[in-house]
């Protein structure tokens, strides 16, 4: 199973997604921003991440690039 990780600051959008993909048969873990999307790249795998590019904190670029 394909595993993703979904950054996104909007609740209603987050959950649309998350519902969205799952529905199709991936597994999602999805958080509000890009501060708590890092340590989850850094201890669990990941197979995608989406994110939003504007975040507060952390926006989506630096998080691809400190992912990558």
């Amino acid at each position: 199973m394909i595993r993703i990780l979904l950054a996104e600051d909007d609740n209603s959008m987050r959950e649309y997604l998350a519902r969205s993909l799952e529905r199709v048969g991936y597994s999602v873990v999805s958080v509000d921003r890009g501060t708590a999307a890092l340590p989850l790249i850094e201890t669990r795998g990941f197979d995608l991440l989406l994110t939003d590019i504007v975040m507060p904190e952390m926006d989506g670029i630096e998080l691809a690039q400190r992912a990558a």
